[in-house]
């Protein structure tokens, strides 16, 4: 939100100013060989400005996707590694409870405006026995030292180390988005070509309410524009979020 402001003001506001700065210039700067110049690099800049924002936004948007899915396919995981542990026996119950802790701690941390999550039993933490470890690798630990006595038990903890394994990347990868994608010099770019772009509209335009009432909705559009692309680079943090129902949907099947 704040980068958006900063963009509408930088482009609202030079534009405006450049509506007063155009009585002070002389008649040659007003001139249409003038005038034909700044339009030609301003439409040079302008489509430097589009294009770059449509391979980042797409960008942008492959990689809110990307994680959308995996929040999917961890919900799937999730509830077919309880199922796994479940068949395997009896002993793989405090596994199970640790699971099912672990997931209500990462849905308050990743969104923590959708309410408290109810979890029985203590935090994952505690649970651990060591709060060094990551929960999802504590979970991965436990299976590693259960012993199998069937055929039927070993196929089971073999395929639950393979789940175990898909959430210890699925971590890794969460925690790398929560930080987004969109590098500072590339904002820092986008927002002077925008405001260069809106200089050169109010330079030549006339001071009129029709004109300051366009300059103001397209100002307040590509500040939008740079708002969506922002939410799309962190797809856990800000207003465009990552759904949480699929992991709400496994907690509570859990342990069922």
């Amino acid at each position: 939100m704040t980068l958006a402001a900063v963009t509408f003001l930088c482009t609202f506001g030079c534009a405006m100013a450049a509506t007063f700065v155009r009585g002070w210039l002389p008649p040659a700067h007003l001139s249409k060989e003038s005038q034909d110049v700044v339009r030609l690099g301003i439409g040079l800049v302008a489509t430097m400005t589009a294009l770059l924002l449509g391979l980042v936004t797409a960008s942008a948007r492959s990689t809110f996707d990307a994680h959308d899915a995996a929040v999917r396919t961890s919900a799937v995981i999730l509830l077919t590694l309880d199922r796994h542990l479940a068949r395997y026996g009896p002993e793989t119950q405090p596994t199970r409870d640790l699971i099912q802790r672990s997931i209500a701690a990462r849905l308050q941390a990743l969104w923590p405006e959708e309410g408290a999550v109810k979890a029985g039993g203590p935090g994952p933490a505690s649970a651990s026995g060591s709060s060094a470890v990551p929960p999802v690798e504590e979970v991965e630990n436990q299976i590693l030292r259960l012993t199998p006595a069937t055929d039927t038990q070993r196929w089971l903890k073999s395929e639950a180390l393979k789940l175990s394994q898909e959430m210890v990347k699925t971590r890794w990868r969460v925690l790398e988005a929560v930080e987004g994608t969109i590098p500072a010099a590339f904002l820092v770019a986008v927002i002077f070509w925008l405001t260069v772009t809106f200089t050169s509209f109010g330079l030549y335009a006339p001071r009129n309410a029709t004109v300051v009432l366009v300059l103001f909705v397209a100002a307040l559009s590509v500040s939008v524009a740079v708002l969506l692309l922002l939410e799309l680079a962190s797809p856990f943090d800000g207003i465009v979020k990552v759904s949480s129902a699929p992991l709400r949907f496994a907690l509570e099947n859990l342990n069922q």
